[in-house]
């Protein structure tokens, strides 16, 4: 049904719409049921690194961060946008367009900033022991501000006059106006591409071949005797953080190449049926990255299921090493 937008992209409803109000409510269904999802799934999760002291390591501090992001998403931008979609437009008026697209960007470059992190603290962990030796619990508190600081920023600039927030031609959300591709608009927009799209890709990219040549080499060396528990919860952790890797590419990309088209062709050429699912498909990693912890980290799965048979968990031994000798211990004031 969507599809046969992109041949009726001149045609409005009279709430000035591409969409017809069944399409809106199709949307809005969407949004509802994802949104209920994620916010429950990202509170299991939350609830689950709080009750397991094991499992507050340095890595899973910037996974709870994570799933804060998502849990804001959800509960607002899923919210309003399935209201406005049942409404048939926007219904919160011009405060509530510029709220909830900087909140949307807000919470998207922070998770994407905290995606870059995770790749890092990967990378030091398996491939320079020395450094990760040296990481405190306050560079990782500034690594995470760092993130949600770099989303704050670039939330911030259209709202000061750098590009502007306005809905979007579905007239059932709002995001960044790339209807207007002026050079406010095309400035800010190859920027933050660049800056939050591209590097962090270049960064994650380079992290993770390093890691997997690591973890390659170890696990074909002679040296079985490293390969213990601590190391086997290693490569878990990083074959977890790959895959939120891979499925931030497919989550992003769409938004990215509808802001490039905007910029350097005709925005009023863009597909309506894309208009709306590139930041549906930027939205849906808050629901999916819940699935990932659970299927890709054994340590997390064992947690979650202890907590819903109303079992105590039992903490995993820490003491022993990493092949590397860089445990990854609960977080504490001072060294990790």
């Amino acid at each position: 049904m969507l599809m046969d937008l992109g041949n009726n992209s001149d045609s409005k409803n009279e709430d000035g719409s591409v969409f017809s109000q069944t399409e809106h409510s199709i949307v809005a269904a969407y949004l509802i049921t994802a949104g209920m999802i994620s916010i429950l799934s990202n509170i299991v999760v939350l609830g689950i690194f709080i009750k397991h002291k094991e499992l507050r390591t340095p890595t899973n501090a910037i996974i709870i961060n994570l799933a804060a992001t998502d849990i804001g998403v959800s509960s607002i931008g899923y919210p309003m946008s399935a209201a406005s979609d049942l409404h048939g437009s926007w219904k919160f008026g011009y405060a509530g367009c510029q709220i909830y697209a900087g909140l949307n960007i807000f919470f998207g470059m922070a998770s994407i900033g905290l995606l870059t992190v995770v790749a890092v603290d990967r990378y030091l962990t398996i491939c320079r022991p020395e450094a990760g030796r040296r990481m405190t619990t306050n560079t990782y508190i500034s690594m995470i501000l760092g993130a949600w600081i770099n989303g704050l920023f670039w939330a911030l600039m259209p709202i000061i006059g750098w590009a502007s927030y306005a809905p979007d031609p579905t007239g059932a959300t709002c995001t960044i106006n790339w209807r207007k591709n002026d050079v406010s608009f095309v400035s800010y927009t190859m920027t933050v591409v660049a800056v939050n799209f591209i590097v962090p890709l270049i960064v994650m990219f380079y992290c993770y071949y390093h890691v997997t040549q690591s973890i390659k080499c170890r696990a074909t060396s002679n040296c079985t005797a490293y390969l213990n528990r601590d190391w086997s919860d290693q490569v878990d952790v990083t074959k977890m953080s790959v895959i939120m890797i891979l499925m931030f590419l497919v989550a992003w990309s769409p938004y990215s190449i509808v802001c490039l088209w905007a910029s350097f062709g005709d925005p009023k050429k863009i597909p309506p049926p894309m208009a709306i699912i590139a930041p549906l498909f930027a939205k849906s990693s808050t629901f999916y990255n819940p699935c990932i912890y659970v299927i890709a980290n054994k340590k997390f799965r064992r947690a979650m299921l202890a907590m819903f048979k109303c079992q105590t968990h039992q903490a995993m031994p820490l003491e022993s090493t990493l092949p590397m000798d860089v445990p990854q211990n609960p977080l504490a004031s001072g060294r990790v």
